[in-house]
């Protein structure tokens, strides 16, 4: 069972040079995602009038995630795992395959780098609202907790079949970062009218502290964890060997 394969980690890890490399890698690679889909709905409300909630607004921001999302797991896989989401970080960590110490690493270098392109988007664009994620009008919270659970499952089970899985390597191991980018995308065009399809706290996380809005905001953290930790939960128990030799850190 993945629960055997749990480790909380050796403190020396947080001081070792390859965890920190993986960690300012995530932090890279979440400012850049960050940076470009945050900025792309910017740009479109202002290029629009507040056009980001018509369709058009939609497809430009599942695009601009997907493309975004490729990038960032692209130049982080040979680091850090190219995780750039605690709900990632958190299924690795449930199925076995980091650390507890590397996942808080993680994750604060996440939410580091998403807040700080939420600033230097706010300084680049003369001051423009960083717009925290937001239940939509005619939906309940409770409707959007469920959809940020189903969308953040499938996104952390795609990662699980083309990234952590031991056979993944080779071609699939290869799509990779397209196959994460176009899951992204995808339940962007599902859920985006809803709820604004997060499955990423630390996407949620920068947007609200810069402009200080927390409106729902558990949303954006309950939801993609719990999809996330069931993800790794399911694959590791069915699809994964329980007898498989855990991941170097490398692979993460």
């Amino acid at each position: 069972m993945p629960i055997r394969e749990i480790a909380i980690g050796r403190p020396e890890e947080a001081t070792h040079p390859d965890a920190l490399k993986a960690a300012l890698a995530e932090f890279f690679s979440t400012l850049i995602f960050v940076f470009a889909g945050e900025g792309s709905g910017m740009a479109f409300s202002k290029l629009t009038n507040d056009g980001s909630t018509t369709p058009a607004g939609l497809v430009a921001a599942a695009l601009a995630h997907a493309f975004g999302l490729f990038v960032a797991v692209s130049v982080g896989a040979n680091i850090s795992g190219g995780h750039v989401n605690p709900a990632v970080t958190f299924g690795a960590f449930i199925g076995g395959n980091i650390t507890l110490l590397r996942g808080i690493m993680y994750w604060i270098a996440q939410l580091f780098g998403s807040t700080v392109a939420c600033l230097l988007l706010k300084f680049a664009t003369g001051g423009l609202t960083t717009s925290a994620f937001s239940v939509s009008s005619g939906v309940s919270v409770w409707n959007a907790f469920v959809l940020e659970i189903v969308m953040t499952f499938g996104l952390v089970y795609t990662v699980y079949a083309t990234a952590i899985d031991p056979r993944s390597k080779g071609n699939v191991g290869i799509i990779a970062p397209i196959a994460i980018g176009f899951i992204v995308g995808a339940n962007i065009l599902a859920g985006g009218a809803f709820d604004g399809a997060s499955m990423n706290p630390a996407v949620s996380f920068g947007p609200a502290l810069v402009s200080w809005d927390w409106t729902n905001h558990w949303v954006y953290w309950a939801g993609p964890l719990i999809g996330g930790g069931i993800a790794g939960l399911i694959y590791e128990v069915i699809f994964i060997s329980h007898n498989h030799v855990p991941l170097a850190s490398s692979e993460f």
